[in-house]
Formats: C-alpha cells, sequence, structure tokens
C-alpha cells in the first residue's frame, strides 16, 4: 500500500465538513462520553491493616534501614506515577499538580493504613486508559482513509525527553501517534494489510476489557509495590491471592522455555534466561527483549501482552512440554522493530545444568602443544534435601567439578578455564566450597545485615588444582558467580575475562504476612578486599566486548537499585599480585582482537545495535521507517558477509539466513579465551609464578 497527501485547494468544501467534524469530535472526547467509563475503586478494609503491616516491616527489617519520611514520600509518589504512566501519555500537567499536594503525605499516611491517595491516583490512571482505548478503537476503521503516514512527525521514547503536556485535549495527539506506530510496526514485520483494522481491533479490545477487570486487590498491590520498590527492587509484596506469584517466578526456570521475567511498566521483560533452557538453547531469545505478544502452536494467534500481569503472561507462555510457543517481542537490540520467534517448550533437565568439562589441544607457533581444561558451571546447584538429610550421593556442584578436576588432572592439563557465563547463581554455601577447591583456605566472602558481619571460610587447606585459572564471565553472570569470581581475583589466584557481571550483590528472605508474603532485601553480599559485588558487579582483567546492553540488563538498571559500597577488609593472604601478567595479556589480545573476524564481526554487531538504540524518537513516516529497516539489514549483510569472505566461506545473499555459518557469540570468545590461556601459561611459567 503507497500512503499519498492529499493536497486540496483552499476552496475545497469536504476539508471545511472534516474540519468542523474533528471540532465535534474533540468536543466530545473532551466531555469523556464515552461508552464505557470504569467504576470508582475503594478499598477493601482489611488493607488498612495490611498496610501498616508492610510499613512496619520494611522499616524494621530492610536492609537499607531507610524510614518512611517526607524524603521517602516523594519517592514513592513519583515512582508511582511513573509506575503507571511512564510515557506522560495519560496524566497532564494539572494532573501532576494535584498528585504534587501530596509529595510530603504519603508517609504519615501510609503509616495510619491510608489508601485513599493511592486509589486516586489510579483510579484517575483506569479513566484515562479506558479514555485512551476508545479514542483509539474510534480510529481504527479508518485508519487507511485518515492517518497520515507522509509527515515527517514522531513518537519521542527517551523518558529523559517527555514531558507533561497541559490539558487533556493535548494528549489525543500523542494517542494518534501511538496507534500510528503500532501500524507502522505491523506493516515492517509484513503484516497483511487487509488485517491489520481486525489485529489492531482485537489487540485495543481486549486491553480495554483487562483494564475493566481491575480490582481493588490489583490496586493494593500496585500501589504496595511502588512503596516497596522504593527501598529497593527486590523488595516484593506478595497478597494472598498473588502469593503463589513468587513461586511462579522461581520455577520458570524448570518449566516453559527457561526465562525469568519481570514486569517493566508495561512490558513482560526478560531477566535471563536459564541456561541450557529451551531459550537459552534456541538462540532467539535474549536479556532484554521486550515480549509483547504470545501465540500457542505453530500457527495460533499471537494475543496482546502489553499491558499485562507477570502471572498472566506467564501462564500464556507455559504449556505441555513438546509443544510450541511463539513469541512477538522487541529485541534489546532494536528497538523500533518487532519480530516473531518459535521456542519449543521442554523442561530443563537437571543433569544438563551439572558441570561439563572439555578438553582442547593447541600451542603457539612452533611451540609444543599444550592442554586446556574447560569447566562450564551453569548453576550452582545443591540438593538441600539429600544434604540435610545426611546423604553422602548428595548432588551438588563442587563435588561434581571436584570430580572432574581429578579427570583433568589424569589428563595432565596445562591450564583451566572455568566457564561461569550466563551462570545466575544459585546456592551460596556451593559458591564458599568451589571456591575452596583453588585456595589454601581463608574467607570468601563477607555477609553484612544491618546488625553484624559474617563470613564463610575454606577451612580445608588442600588444593584440588594448582594451575593457571582464568574465570570467564559475562553481563547475565550474577550471585553466587560473582562471589566466586570476586574472591579469585582478590586472591590473585587467577584471571577475571570477560565483560561487566551482573551486580547482584543483595539477599533477599521470604516473610509470612498476613495471608500474603513480602520479599525483603535483608543483607549484602561483599568480597574480602570489603568490595560490593552489588550494582557495579565484578570488573573482569581483561575485557571482552559487552554483548549485552548495560542499560537493559544487570543490576544497574533497576531502578532504585542499593548502589555499590564498601566495608572493611578482611584478613586473608593473598597470592602474588598478576598485574604485569595482566598487562601481557592485554597487549597480547588487543593485538588480536584487531585482525580476528570473528571479534571484529561482534564488535560491528555492537555498533549497529547502539546506533540503532541511539535514537530519541521514532519517525511516523512510513518510508522513512522503511528505509531505515532496509538500511539495518544491508548494514548486517556487509558484516556478515565480511566474516564469511575472512574466513574463505561463500556470502550469503539475504540477512535473514540469520544463523548460516556464524558463530556463536559465546564460541567467538571462548575461542580468545583459549589464546589468552596459552599466554597465561607462558607468562606465569616465565616470571615465576605459582599458585
Amino acid at each position: 500500500m503507497t500512503f499519498k497527501r492529499y493536497k486540496p485547494n483552499r476552496f475545497d468544501i469536504s476539508i471545511l465538513i472534516k474540519s468542523l467534524f474533528s471540532i465535534v469530535v474533540i468536543a466530545c472526547l473532551s466531555s469523556s462520553l464515552w461508552a464505557v467509563t470504569p467504576d470508582i475503586i475503594t478499598p477493601r478494609p482489611e488493607y488498612s491493616s495490611q498496610c501498616i503491616d508492610i510499613i512496619h516491616s520494611l522499616e524494621r527489617n530492610h536492609y537499607s534501614e531507610k524510614t518512611l519520611d517526607n524524603e521517602m514520600s516523594s519517592i514513592i509518589l513519583n515512582r508511582y506515577i511513573k509506575q503507571l504512566d511512564p510515557m506522560r501519555q495519560l496524566f497532564t500537567l494539572s494532573d501532576i499538580n494535584r498528585f504534587n499536594q501530596y509529595q510530603f503525605r504519603f508517609d504519615n499516611e501510609l503509616k495510619k493504613g491510608n489508601l485513599d491517595m493511592g486509589f486516586e491516583i489510579f483510579n484517575l490512571y483506569l479513566a484515562r486508559s479506558a479514555e485512551k482505548l476508545e479514542y483509539i478503537l474510534s480510529l481504527i476503521k479508518t485508519w487507511e482513509k485518515d492517518l497520515d503516514f507522509t509527515q515527517d512527525d514522531s513518537l519521542v521514547i527517551d523518558d529523559e525527553l517527555l514531558q507533561w503536556h497541559l490539558d487533556k485535549q493535548s494528549l489525543y495527539p500523542l494517542w494518534k501517534s501511538d496507534l500510528k506506530n503500532h501500524i507502522i510496526s505491523l506493516i515492517l514485520d509484513d503484516q497483511d494489510e487487509a488485517s491489520i483494522a481486525d489485529t489492531l481491533e482485537k489487540t485495543y479490545s481486549n486491553r480495554l476489557k483487562h483494564l475493566l477487570q481491575t480490582n481493588n486487590g490489583d490496586i493494593f498491590q500496585i500501589f504496595m509495590n511502588s512503596v516497596t520498590s522504593s527501598f529497593d527492587p527486590h523488595t516484593q509484596y506478595f497478597p494472598p491471592n498473588a502469593s503463589e506469584d513468587f513461586d511462579i517466578h522461581m520455577s520458570l526456570s524448570l518449566e516453559g522455555i527457561g526465562a525469568v521475567l519481570q514486569n517493566e511498566y508495561e512490558f513482560t521483560k526478560v531477566v535471563r534466561l536459564i541456561p541450557k533452557g529451551p531459550a537459552d538453547k534456541s538462540n532467539l531469545l535474549m536479556p532484554g527483549d521486550k515480549i509483547i505478544g504470545v501465540g500457542q502452536g505453530e500457527n495460533g494467534e499471537i494475543k496482546d501482552a502489553i499491558g499485562q500481569r507477570i502471572d498472566t503472561v506467564v501462564k500464556m507462555i507455559r504449556g505441555p512440554k513438546n509443544t510450541f510457543v511463539r513469541l512477538k517481542i522487541i529485541p534489546s537490540e532494536k528497538t523500533d522493530t518487532t519480530k516473531t520467534i518459535q521456542i519449543k517448550r521442554e523442561k530443563v533437565k537437571l543433569e544438563e545444568q551439572a558441570a561439563r568439562k572439555d578438553i582442547i589441544t593447541l600451542s603457539h607457533p612452533n611451540n609444543p602443544p599444550l592442554k586446556i581444561g574447560i569447566i562450564e558451571i551453569p548453576t550452582f546447584y545443591l540438593d538441600f534435601n539429600a544434604y540435610n538429610k545426611g546423604d553422602p550421593e548428595y548432588k551438588s556442584t563442587t563435588k561434581d567439578v571436584q570430580k572432574l578436576l581429578f579427570e583433568l588432572k589424569q589428563e595432565n592439563i596445562d591450564g583451566l578455564i572455568v566457564d561461569l557465563r550466563d551462570n545466575g547463581g544459585g546456592s551460596l554455601k556451593e559458591a564458599n566450597d568451589l571456591t575452596g577447591l583453588f585456595l589454601k583456605s581463608g574467607p570468601t566472602v563477607q555477609i553484612k545485615t544491618k546488625n553484624r558481619i559474617s563470613r564463610l571460610y575454606d577451612e580445608d587447606p588442600s588444593i584440588e588444582y594448582s594451575g593457571p585459572l582464568i574465570v570467564l564471565i559475562n553481563r547475565m553472570s550474577a550471585s553466587a558467580s560473582e562471589i566466586f569470581a570476586g574472591a579469585i581475583k582478590d586472591y590473585h589466584r587467577g584471571i577475571i575475562v570477560g565483560a561487566r557481571s551482573f551486580g547482584k550483590g543483595t539477599v533477599q528472605e521470604l516473610q509470612p504476612l498476613g495471608e500474603g508474603k513480602l520479599k525483603i532485601t535483608s543483607a549484602k553480599f561483599y568480597r574480602v578486599s570489603g568490595e560490593s559485588t552489588q550494582n557495579l558487579g565484578v570488573m573482569p582483567d581483561l575485557q571482552y566486548p559487552q554483548l549485552y546492553k548495560i542499560e537493559d540488563t544487570g543490576e544497574s538498571s533497576l531502578d532504585g537499585a542499593l548502589p555499590w559500597d564498601k566495608t572493611m577488609k578482611t584478613n586473608y593472604s593473598a597470592y602474588q599480585p598478576l598485574d604485569e601478567i595482566y598487562k601481557k595479556l592485554t597487549e597480547g589480545y588487543e593485538e588480536r582482537a584487531f585482525k580476528d573476524p570473528g571479534l571484529n564481526y561482534l564488535k560491528k554487531r555492537i555498533e549497529i545495535s547502539a546506533e540503532l538504540n541511539s535514537k530519541a524518537a521514532l519517525s511516523l513516516n512510513l518510508e522513512s521507517r522503511k528505509l531505515r529497516k532496509k538500511q539495518y539489514e544491508q548494514d548486517e549483510l556487509v558484516i556478515k558477509n565480511e566474516y564469511f569472505k575472512a574466513i574463505g566461506k561463500d556470502p550469503i545473499e539475504k540477512p535473514s539466513q540469520e544463523n548460516t555459518g556464524i558463530e556463536d557469540a559465546k564460541t567467538i570468545l571462548m575461542n580468545q579465551t583459549h589464546l589468552v590461556m596459552l599466554d597465561f601459561i607462558k607468562f606465569s611459567k616465565g616470571l615465576g609464578f605459582s599458585w
């Protein structure tokens, strides 16, 4: 379909009639004469005591020792407004000025269990959301005739540039722009244009239907979680009828597609993938991607997921194993386009998450071959039930790695790589015990609560492996992975290679609260050097390209995350500093990186993604968006074929041949790590290093 701008002459009476009609429509809109008006919702009486209990528990038990005062009151109000209207398309400047009367009152009212202000704001959100959806529905049937896609207007998406609009009349152009952007996305996805109106009708009708099903329990949960997340993003309230959400979140790793999800305003965002799970093995879904639709089977209709609760989206994604689910996503690397992927549902087999080993043999030119052992650890696992029963055959990461190390030593390996990429953590005990396999003895981590600091120790003086050691991490290495990597770094026991880790350095505990639950941050991890792993994560000694967008992934991407800080250094005996080796390894890597086809491909992919995501606004000119998409595909094709040429393979003709011959990014970086290890073995021997 081609969209042409209509250019009337000054006497065209139809334009005059259309203009008069528009005035009448706007007048009707401003009077809110809609077919559907949400009922005013009020809190149930028992919410008052639940609110008081939540506030009391937060002030008494949260690690940060924050108190609910005027400063926190202002934070809660701003967070609540942003949660409801992140794109500033529903509330007006006059609404915000009215809400600001509550800026320093939330603290006192919440302590008394008074929820009226929170419900008042939410009721306006409901009314304005219904009005927006009704307005968009009124435009859909005649969108081809009434919406102009040749204008050079745009939709602002950078939240730092968003402004509150003066009055309600100024919101209608925003709502129309939202619809235009949705239509452009469908066209760019190659949807049959004849069916676009039907798709839009179903989408916005369903959103309105779900909106009108909002009840007082939903409002209470959303409002209370604006309060809890003002303490930190991991502190969360689960009311009685939704307390199983916590269990859903935790068990999603073992069912469905193997992805941990969270709500980010109206979207469902992928936080991380479970190693060896269906999504991870598919290479189609990435942390930071936003799920906006879910379809059942290979041909099922994609149902809208925008604005849905997390448990609703989880239920849409889950299903019997060996069946397919289709996800419509906004890729983290391309925020102005969408794509649909298909993943086969499976259960993550526990044996697939077990540590595993490999051995490769390679050498520098004119040097004898060396054996490099590799141990991949997808998660820090421990069979708590068997362990607590005293079963000597209990399954654990440390026991499995100990066995693998014995087998590798039998092979006379010259160096060892421990691969913790995408390892989201697990058992704290296992992080401590695993560290002990590489150290003589000493503390491995410090755990600080509000009242005290405790430490975990390796008390076994035996060492299972004493040769050159590299720990490989990336942005998705979190929690227990960071404890292990941080200890190896602080003791100078090995080299940390890869990219800055996740930064999950806090501990949560689940507390009963009436019939509901409160997940509350109660402690913080610190390395033996006194540095926290929180927010900043572990910085590698030798840095690889960062494949994940820092602003979309990791602890630092979470609004209100607790900051990095330091505590007292504990007593520990480190090995000889490795600074001289760091320098030599970095020089060797940088020299190779300049020539390596795989690394150059990854760097160019990152540059293209950064350019795509640097836009503060989306063009609503259809031809401009088509050209932008075509340019991206052309850039992708060029860098892929540059890579193929460099490694002696035939070029491809179209960028849709996504996986044709392209090594997985993790494989490219692992190959580099093999070469870093060769240098490490060489320099450690030459400089007389030993462990």
